[in-house]
């Protein structure tokens, strides 16, 4: 059986030092104990910045197509990349891609995907957002073993949606992301096509994360670390540039950090226009200078690039918790290149959202963490996780309003749902009519004090499934739980 234990032998205790984020971090010096060897950190000034080119994943081509359905085979194994520049990073990966592979599907066509394991630890691979059977969601437990191998159906019963996939094995997930278990999933649709949004080389995915390196280039994993995860990377580089040509671009923002929320600004103040969440595409875009993602969040942007000379550079930059006055954190830079001819738009109205349903039963749910116990466990409703039991049980058809609540005083969380998009319709007793939250979201977030209410439909699939913080070091903790659908 996994234990927490046994998962973190590289750990160390929570205390009650605080981070830069309001995250409740292990006290720890420069150098950390993993397996009884002390080892130093890099030195992140020591890192070049902008000197590595942001790579584009190529998207994935099936193994074969029969009628409507799409057949993929991955082999999650470990492989040495280049993340700094220089030097060569052991990293988990499915089939050697990293920051991962990336699928791009269509809606009404299934997706199968068989999963073989050659990583040294269990794995269980949740498609975050989808709409999907039980047997196929991944659940903690339901684990694929070291040798052994899992096939998951996707049917792809959902609108457009930047969705992605990732490990999800109890108290090993944290890990297993943190050392790249990831990839892209594009669910594209008809409508969306129509729209004439910026397509093919101008439509580029970017996991956005965090991470911690020793001063041999090897990732170092500890659990809750949030303090030392103190290297930016974008699609597996850090702190790369991106050549773009003066037009409009499509990026499809992932936040796959353990733990690290992003408060995303391009550096002269220009706004770009946000199109989408979680869930697919808003209802109209919206301009906006700002773009925060927690952990597990996505956000679709448009950046027109037009008003610039060749030769300018742009950073993407990170404020979330910068003290005033101080400058913002470098995530990448752009560098506008060359000129391009630009066919592409964004009309004012993308989408029509279904109306809510009225609701027919009430929910509140609770997120903790311990902040002063060595013991550093994570709880929902004063529980921690445990896969035999049930705490929800959920009528098939119904439509509920939860209410979240985070009552810790220092550490953020956020919230996610498996099986279903949900609309967040109130925040803070403030109700939720416009802005990136007012689309379908299946992550949302919570800092100290905060309170949101989610209505959701429970429909397509019975059986169980599970929510939890989706900063993967709390639900490693425990802050998970069990809802049927029944």
């Amino acid at each position: 059986m996994i234990t927490r234990r046994n998962a973190m032998k590289a750990g160390v205790a929570l205390t009650g030092a605080v981070g830069g984020a309001g995250l409740l971090m292990p006290a720890l010096s420069s150098a950390a104990q993993a397996d009884g060897q002390t080892t130093t950190d890099i030195d992140p000034t020591t890192i070049p910045k902008f000197a590595q080119a942001m790579p584009v994943p190529e998207v994935t081509k099936p193994d074969r197509i029969s009628g409507t359905t799409a057949y993929y085979s991955f082999e999650m194994q470990e492989v040495q990349t280049e993340i700094i520049p220089g030097k060569q990073t052991t990293v988990r990966t499915f089939d050697g891609y990293f920051p991962g592979p990336w699928i791009k599907a269509c809606s009404g066509h299934r997706v199968v995907v068989t999963q073989s394991n050659s990583l040294p630890t269990p794995a269980s691979i949740h498609l975050h957002g989808g709409h999907v059977p039980e047997s196929s969601d991944g659940t903690p437990m339901d684990l694929i073993q070291p040798g052994n191998e899992k096939t998951y159906t996707y049917p792809n019963n959902q609108p457009n949606a930047n969705l992605w996939f990732h490990d999800h094995a109890h108290h090993i997930e944290s890990e297993n992301v943190f050392r790249g278990l990831t990839g892209f999933y594009t669910l594209m649709d008809l409508p969306e096509k129509a729209l004439g949004l910026p397509s093919g080389a101008y439509d580029i995915p970017i996991a956005i994360r965090d991470a911690r390196f020793d001063d041999n280039g090897q990732l170092l994993y500890v659990m809750n670390d949030f303090r030392n995860r103190n290297v930016i990377l974008a699609n597996g580089k850090a702190w790369p540039y991106f050549d773009v040509a003066a037009r409009k671009y499509r990026f499809r923002l992932y936040n796959t950090s353990n733990m690290r929320f992003f408060t995303l600004k391009l550096s002269d103040g220009s706004t770009v226009q946000q199109i989408g969440t979680d869930g697919g595409l808003l209802e109209a875009p919206l301009t906006t200078d700002t773009i925060s993602l927690t952990s597990g969040e996505r956000a679709d942007i448009v950046i027109d690039f037009s008003k610039y000379a060749e030769g300018t550079t742009i950073i993407l930059t990170n404020t979330e918790n910068a003290p005033p006055g101080s400058p913002a954190s470098q995530v990448m830079q752009f560098r506008v290149t060359k000129k391009a001819a630009d066919y592409s738009r964004v009309p004012s109205r993308l989408r029509t959202l279904p109306e809510l349903k009225p609701a027919t039963v009430n929910r509140n749910v609770v997120l903790r963490v311990d902040e002063t116990s060595p013991d550093g466990l994570g709880y929902i409703d004063d529980k921690i996780y445990d896969d035999k039991r049930v705490d929800n049980t959920i009528q098939y058809g119904d439509t509920e309003i939860w209410t979240v609540s985070n009552v810790n005083q220092r550490v953020p969380h956020n919230f996610h749902i498996h099986l279903v998009q949900f609309r967040v319709i109130e925040r803070n007793g403030v109700p939720v009519t416009s802005g990136p939250e007012s689309g379908l979201k299946d992550t949302v977030r919570l800092m100290p004090g905060e309170k949101v209410k989610v209505q959701a439909t429970f429909t397509g699939y019975r059986g169980k499934y599970v929510y939890h913080c989706h900063m993967f070091d709390h639900a490693s903790m425990g802050m998970m739980a069990t809802m049927e659908v029944v």
